[in-house]
């Protein structure tokens, strides 16, 4: 057993778009007696995310897509708002970020900050996030976004901060990426 862990079978679910397999593995507690545990797996890739900010306009780039799981959960429209997002392909995180803002968002970026990573659902979800902010102007802006022909369908939205925040408030915001990102920029005084 390596320390307190010891897997002693894996079997593949799906292997679609992320591979989904059902783990058995031996668990070592606290009192010092070991555990027969099962848990689904979702292996997944590691992503990054961006919130873009104009510390003059105060305002936020968002964008709105539908999303199949938020719709079967009784979202009613499938939409919702979140904060650019991308799996890393062949990639680092900052090359991923910069690339899906272009794609999704329409602006070309070169100065982002990385501020942190975290796992989104560690409880069944491998992957981890890469969080950044960067600033944007008008002037970086070099298509309408939209993300990529075919396969995306976005809506780009400039919104002042505090409306934004007033949507987590309301429920119009329930991206918990987004959620982070837009206290991020309020609780470093960004805008």
């Amino acid at each position: 057993m390596t320390e307190k862990v010891r897997v002693l079978k894996t079997e593949i679910l799906s292997d679609n778009c992320h591979i989904l397999s059902n783990v058995t593995f031996e668990f070592q507690k606290k009192d010092g007696t070991v555990q027969t545990q099962s848990s689904e797996i979702y292996n997944k890739r590691d992503g990054a995310t961006i919130l873009l900010f104009n510390r003059v306009q105060k305002t936020v780039i968002l964008s709105k897509q539908f999303r199949l799981p938020t719709f079967l959960t009784g979202n009613k429209s499938g939409m919702l708002i979140e904060a650019c997002a991308g799996f890393l392909d062949s990639e680092n995180a900052e090359e991923c970020i910069k690339r899906e803002t272009e794609e999704e968002l329409g602006y070309k970026i070169s100065n982002v900050q990385k501020i942190f990573e975290a796992y989104m659902a560690p409880g069944y979800v491998t992957g981890i996030l890469s969080f950044f902010v960067a600033e944007y102007s008008k002037e970086l802006k070099v298509t309408n976004g939209g993300g990529v022909e075919n396969e995306e369908d976005i809506e780009v939205l400039e919104i002042n901060i505090d409306k934004a925040l007033k949507m987590i408030e309301s429920a119009e915001i329930k991206d918990g990426k987004t959620i982070i990102l837009l206290q991020y920029v309020r609780l470093h005084h960004l805008i």
